[in-house]
């Protein structure tokens, strides 16, 4: 069983949704990357999308821009993020590690050495972003044969023929983009949302993970019952921007708990 399966299956057996926190490596420096993942770990994160930052990260707002500027300043190399995984993996990480990236990152790397590098440093998917599941097909066998999953997101404004598309060619779950735009904390989830998770579950049981937007507990647990997962990154990047460093890791791992319920049922319990 992969990493990705067993992690949905517990998450259901407890009655609850995966929780996949986001954050950029390199940002705001690979050290402290590196903490800040595992300080999300100790959160109770049941995985982790970490990104490779990129010049022109078009699916991406402000906040995880600037976070992709500040590494990339720094830099921040694609064979930086594939240490990064090796390196938390070293440390005992064990959640499913998914490589965020963008097809020029990969096609400038080269494809077989990507997949061949990011399989060998631990990683368990691969999610291009901006790689259309039809032009798919070279990576999609590369990955297969190193044991990544190939993850496609699917947007509220894709019609019924497009989303069989994705589906078709997606392993391990199923990125859904719960925002008309780009990522960015939100107040409130698409009033469309509900009725697109129902769309999607008709096509398929792979697990389905709700990101874009998301930055409260209350988005957290309004998508229980409709999908399997939740992905918050540019609240994430924003806490990570904003709290000094001597404060940094107990906030993340805060806000992770506050996110995921356990703080508010350790909080209970006493």
């Amino acid at each position: 069983m992969s990493r990705f399966a067993a992690t949905f299956a517990r998450a259901r057996a407890e009655g609850r949704i995966a929780f996949l926190p986001f954050m950029t490596a390199g940002f705001p420096s690979l050290d402290e990357s590196f903490d800040v993942v595992r300080a999300m770990v100790a959160g109770g994160a049941d995985g982790i999308e970490l990104g490779i930052p990129f010049s022109d990260p078009l699916a991406d707002g402000p906040s995880i821009q600037q976070a992709s500027y500040r590494a990339l300043q720094a830099g921040t190399h694609p064979r930086d993020a594939m240490a990064l995984v090796r390196r938390l993996r070293a440390a005992g990480v064990e959640v499913p590690l998914v490589l965020m990236t963008y097809d020029n990152i990969v096609m400038a790397y080269g494809e077989e050495a990507f997949v061949r590098d990011a399989a060998a440093a631990g990683a368990d998917g691969l999610l291009v972003v901006d790689l259309p599941p039809e032009e798919a097909d070279s990576l999609r066998a590369r990955c297969r044969a190193a044991g990544l999953d190939t993850i496609f997101m699917a947007a509220l404004t894709s019609d019924d023929a497009r989303l069989d598309a994705i589906v078709s060619r997606t392993t391990g779950f199923l990125y859904v983009v719960g925002q008309v735009g780009v990522t960015g904390a939100r107040a409130t989830l698409s009033e469309e949302l509900p009725a697109f998770l129902a769309r999607l579950r008709a096509k398929t049981d792979l697990p389905l993970v709700v990101g874009f937007g998301i930055s409260k507990r209350e988005h957290v647990k309004a998508l229980e019952g409709l999908a399997d997962g939740a992905i918050v990154g540019a609240a994430m990047v924003d806490l990570v921007a904003s709290t000094p460093q001597a404060e940094r890791l107990e906030k993340v791992q805060s806000y992770v708990e506050v996110l995921t319920g356990r703080e508010e049922a350790s909080t209970t319990s006493r």
